[in-house]
């Protein structure tokens, strides 16, 4: 394996994505830097600055005559970091049409199959190229030779079309860090094929399944007859515009041993030990989401209606603890969705609430790392309804929190996710409220023995497949000239090998 970390090792990586990994804050009339700490920036960053290389994004609203300041200040953190931060500014039209509009009313609820939830707005398409041609631009004014380019997610499928246009070689790789729906899906898409043709641009696509693969490579088959793809190995691989492309299947995970680490300390071990008194000799059930159509929330909260109402024996032995982050709060079709998780949660705890026990306890904010690690180590139960999601890092994050081994999993089928955990988690159909019910009930009088036996093989393949073997993984594939045997998809060591 030396000689391949030596091939990988030897271009400089460009990392491009929609938003930069950092935060513009203003303290005291001045705009700082934050760092970022989502799992993409934990497992690239410290690749960057070994090998060195450039992130390239947009750093968020910036008003108009503010952008040389934002230059300095991210020049002053590229210093400190050792990898060059490049800023694409975008216009309040461009953040209207390119992002509200086309990423997110078209490609997001059509790749999430809700195509009735879609805008086709024609200009959202013209501002989608536009924008992706500014990236464009913006990235070949800071490559050099050799550069390896990683693009991510929906908002730049076309990129690397546009990149090509401006006569540049370089190697080109695109992740997927949402769901590819299946071909009588995407055809609703009026430039589908524009996108399909744009994404085999790059030389190496990547998805988090092997469902979300073999939806692209059938689109291609049926969309695109003058392209074929052939399976090698866990890979497709097919030419377009005399280039060899790659189609492969890799996992995105989280930085396991940080979780870990944390969740053992005794300031998140306090914290819990907190939330352990405040709901004494009750279970909890968790969840966790962000505002969003796709996580399944009201039939979620349907379907605790219905265990409450089938097994009154639990009542006042279980707490359903739901945090809603906001998200995108100005758009009505959020707005309702407040106000129906709203409704439901006021009738549910109209009918249930008995003296001293409040059977759903709801929180529409933020929370704290401290306190969501403690919350996870605290819950005997994790619920992720959703009806359709890319990965969801929730579940690998309750996973590797959950250091006593004594919690369940209670996960859709339809989150990539559920691919890894099959045989440990409890899988659930979301639209189904009876069959979630009963999959709680399971989960709550699960013997311990055998929710133990669970969760150390779930927490032994997070372990193993952590978010920086899936950067490894990638790169491997994606820059040798030759396919290696390297294992793409996760498998669980057997349980006697855990400790």
């Amino acid at each position: 394996m030396a000689k391949h970390v030596e091939n990988i090792n030897k271009s400089r990586l460009v990392i491009i994505s929609n938003r930069l990994p950092i935060v513009l804050s203003q303290q005291d009339g001045k705009l700082t830097v934050i760092p970022g700490s989502g799992g993409l920036v934990t497992a690239l960053a410290p690749v960057l600055k070994n090998r060195g290389g450039a992130w390239i994004g947009w750093p968020g609203p910036v008003d108009e005559g503010n952008e040389d300041e934002v230059r300095e200040i991210i020049k002053k953190h590229n210093d400190e970091t050792g990898f060059t931060l490049c800023p694409v500014f975008l216009n309040a039209q461009d953040i209207k049409n390119y992002y509200d509009g086309f990423s997110n009313e078209i490609i997001w609820p059509l790749f999430h199959d809700l195509h009735s939830e879609c805008n086709f707005n024609p200009n959202y398409w013209t501002s989608f190229q536009e924008v992706n041609a500014k990236f464009a631009q913006s990235t070949v004014e800071v490559l050099q030779p050799n550069d390896f380019i990683w693009v991510h997610d929906y908002h730049l499928m076309m990129l690397g079309q546009q990149i090509r246009r401006l006569k540049n070689d370089s190697k080109i790789a695109f992740f997927l860090h949402i769901p590819f729906p299946p071909m009588e899906t995407f055809i609703k898409l009026p430039w589908r094929f524009q996108i399909l043709r744009s994404l085999l641009e790059y030389d190496t696509i990547g998805f988090h399944t092997p469902s979300d693969q073999r939806h692209f490579v059938d689109c291609i088959r049926r969309l695109l007859p003058d392209v074929i793809p052939k399976k090698k190995k866990s890979i497709h691989e097919c030419v377009y515009n005399e280039r060899k492309i790659r189609i492969g299947t890799f996992p995105i995970s989280i930085d396991y041993n940080e979780f870990n680490h944390m969740a053992s300390s005794k300031e998140v071990a306090d914290e819990a030990w907190i939330i352990h008194e405040k709901f004494s000799n009750q279970k909890i059930i968790f969840s966790l989401d962000r505002l969003d159509v796709t996580k399944g929330i009201p039939y979620r909260l349907e379907a605790i209606r219905h265990l409450l109402k089938k097994y009154p024996e639990i009542h006042e032995k279980v707490t359903f603890v739901q945090n809603v982050i906001p998200s995108r709060t100005e758009i009505p079709k959020y707005q309702e969705l407040k106000k129906e998780i709203d409704r439901l949660v006021g009738e549910i705890n109209s009918q249930f609430t008995q003296p001293g026990w409040v059977p759903i306890h709801y929180v529409f904010h933020s929370i704290p790392r401290k306190e969501l690690l403690a919350m996870y180590r605290a819950s005997e139960v994790c619920l992720i309804t959703s009806i359709k999601d890319g990965m969801n890092l929730v579940a690998k994050e309750y996973i590797a929190s959950n250091v006593d081994e004594k919690g369940v999993l209670v996960v859709s089928e339809f989150a990539g996710v559920a691919a890894q955990v099959k045989d440990e988690a409890i899988l659930i159909n979301p639209y189904d409220i009876e069959g979630i019910s009963r999959a709680l009930y399971q989960a709550i009088t699960m013997p311990e023995e055998e929710l133990q036996y669970r969760m150390r093989k779930m927490r032994r393949g997070v372990q193993k497949y952590d978010v920086f073997r899936w950067v490894r993984t990638f790169l491997i594939t994606a820059i040798n000239k030759e396919l290696v045997d390297y294992p793409l998809l996760p498998e669980y060591l057997p349980l006697e090998e855990t400790k």
